[in-house]
């Protein structure tokens, strides 16, 4: 048995994008509706904040330790202030093809290219227009590289960066897509089915790949963390206090802990059942994940 620890408040709406900064041994995340950007030092427990002007969806760190995040109208480099407020800086904005839309899952590949991908905001309406970007500092944006997408999720590059990971999350789709990916220029190519998870509980959203190239997804809806395996077969699933896991991250000083965000259910019944739901988790799996790249400013 795997022990699950909560190691934040239930106080996140949606808790995404967890990035674990070892410069400074401390876990990064977001909560999107709450415009909020926060901070865990797990040592002394202490939890800094920041409020941005746009929702941040999904963040990844710079060299210096700037922030390069996907927002409600493009890519944004923000740097994070003193006093809880942040400065941002447009670097790409997006001509969504319809209102009510953002970015939403994002990370960069191995060669520090931010990758980030769209969805409509309305999930009941089934609108298909997201689309999945690429930002690098030398070409600018390009994309969408995939369209026609619901809720875009699940975003992973293999350890050797020669395989990108790419999931649909909305319950009409739920499916993950594996692609041989050029390293030299960003490009995914061979798209295929790697694990439909229609077979499997919950839908896929957030991901992460630990040191053994196999697949960590959020099984949202289910309460499980699933890792499957670079063939797509399941290797093993954790049981979660909460129903909607969000994005999960290998941290800690070797790799070895791996968090877990999540999403406070706007049901106030489901709430009342689920009453660590929005708290951010961290678990033992006796296997090590990978650093994230920091975003190249000149790649």
């Amino acid at each position: 048995m795997t022990t699950v620890e909560r190691v934040t408040e239930p106080t996140c709406t949606v808790g995404e994008s967890p990035v674990w900064r070892a410069a400074e041994s401390a876990l990064y995340w977001v909560d999107i509706p709450a415009r909020k950007i926060h901070r865990l030092h797990p040592a002394s427990g202490r939890i800094d904040s920041w409020t941005t002007d746009e929702m941040a969806a999904c963040i990844a760190f710079s060299g210096d330790g700037e922030l390069v995040a996907g927002m409600e109208s493009g890519i944004f480099h923000l740097t994070l202030l003193a006093d809880g407020a942040v400065a941002s800086r447009q670097l790409a904005a997006v001509a969504m093809p319809m209102p009510g839309m953002r970015f939403n899952d994002g990370r960069c590949d191995r060669q520090g290219r931010f990758w980030a991908g769209t969805m409509h905001t309305d999930m009941p309406a089934a609108h298909a227009v997201g689309g999945l970007y690429r930002y690098a500092a030398n070409t600018g944006l390009s994309g969408p590289v995939v369209d026609h997408m619901l809720t875009q999720n699940g975003l992973a590059f293999s350890p050797t960066g020669d395989r990108m990971y790419l999931s649909d999350s909305h319950q009409s789709v739920q499916t993950i897509w594996v692609f041989d990916y050029d390293r030299a220029t960003g490009t995914p190519h061979g798209r295929r089915l790697f694990v439909d998870m229609n077979q499997y509980p919950g839908r896929p959203d957030g991901a992460a790949v630990d040191v053994d190239g196999c697949y960590w997804i959020c099984g949202n809806d289910a309460g499980q963390l699933h890792r499957f395996t670079p063939a797509g077969k399941l290797d093993r699933s954790i049981a979660l206090p909460v129903k909607k896991p969000a994005m999960c991250a290998f941290g800690g000083d070797h790799f070895d802990t791996l968090y877990v965000t999540s999403i406070r259910p706007q049901n106030e019944a489901e709430r009342v059942d689920q009453p660590f739901a929005g708290a951010v988790f961290a678990l033992r799996p006796g296997v090590c994940g990978l650093p994230e790249t920091d975003f190249a400013t000149m790649s």
